[in-house]
């Protein structure tokens, strides 16, 4: 069965293609290894982002992507959080589309809640080759963009 996949949209800077975005979620969990459970997304904005960064990591800054894992009861796999404020800042500076920026931080959300970490620097490097990786078999499967 495959994972359920539930979308908080609560920003208003992309059009999301909330399809798009639980299809890569779901191709992201299949590739790690998890069928079925459940996943929880928040697409909002950077002042949201920076107080759940303070709340619970101490961090007093808005980041891209926040993952929070769970091993709860019934399959719970956790939460991804991303501030599309930061996505289209980032695609700018990194010279791709806003749902580029976004296909990417949202695999690497979901890779945390799978276990995969980009701390010390040899695992953020084995963890950028999965999310290239991750990332070119989308791009063969589905269109590229996750907005519309």
């Amino acid at each position: 069965m495959p994972a359920v996949i539930h979308i908080n949209n609560r920003q208003r800077r992309l059009s999301l293609d909330r399809q798009g975005i639980a299809d890569l979620a779901r191709l992201v969990l299949e590739r790690e290894g998890c069928r079925g459970g459940e996943l929880s997304l928040l697409f909002t904005n950077n002042p949201r982002i920076r107080r759940l960064n303070r709340e619970y990591l101490g961090r007093d800054y808005p980041t891209d992507v926040l993952a929070f894992p769970q091993d709860g009861p019934g399959g719970l796999l956790g939460d991804v959080a991303i501030s599309t404020e930061r996505v289209i800042s980032q695609s700018g500076r990194f010279a791709q589309t806003p749902g580029e920026e976004l296909a990417l931080c949202l695999i690497h959300g979901i890779l945390h809640l799978t276990g995969w970490r980009d701390h010390p620097p040899p695992a953020r490097e084995a963890m950028k080759k999965r999310e290239e990786a991750l990332l070119r078999t989308w791009k063969r499967r589905r269109r590229w963009s996750l907005t519309r």
